[in-house]
């Protein structure tokens, strides 16, 4: 009789561990938003890490579609992370960029400042 309710309790835990993962539309959305963002910054197609967010969300979008949501939300995250990447490549690039304009601003006030002298 003391085995009837670890029984029960062993059924609820094998069924709770079939159940389906749910539908990830919070990290979809988030997903989407890192991708505007990274885009925003001026991310394009040039930027291989924002292709393949690209790439990886239209697959998550198609897991979604056949509701195979665990590999959704995985795609998801990867493509989140991708396009964050992006992002930020994008946005080291543009601080190079302007470090380099800085300095030759610098070194031709230097040069300036030891011709007066």
């Amino acid at each position: 009789m003391r085995t009837q309710p670890l029984f029960i309790a062993l059924a609820l835990l094998a069924l709770a561990g079939c159940a389906s993962d749910p539908a990830p539309e919070e990290q979809m959305r988030l997903t989407e938003q890192a991708l505007e963002q990274a885009k925003a910054v001026g991310a394009t197609d040039d930027v291989a890490e924002l292709k393949l967010a690209e790439d990886k969300l239209a697959r998550a979008k198609s897991n979604m579609a056949s509701e195979s949501f665990r590999d959704a939300r995985m795609r998801a995250e990867q493509a989140e992370l991708d396009a964050r990447l992006a992002e930020a490549k994008v946005l080291t690039l543009k601080s190079q960029e302007q470090l380099t304009l800085l300095q030759s601003r610098v070194d031709r006030l230097r040069k300036q400042l030891g011709e007066q002298q």
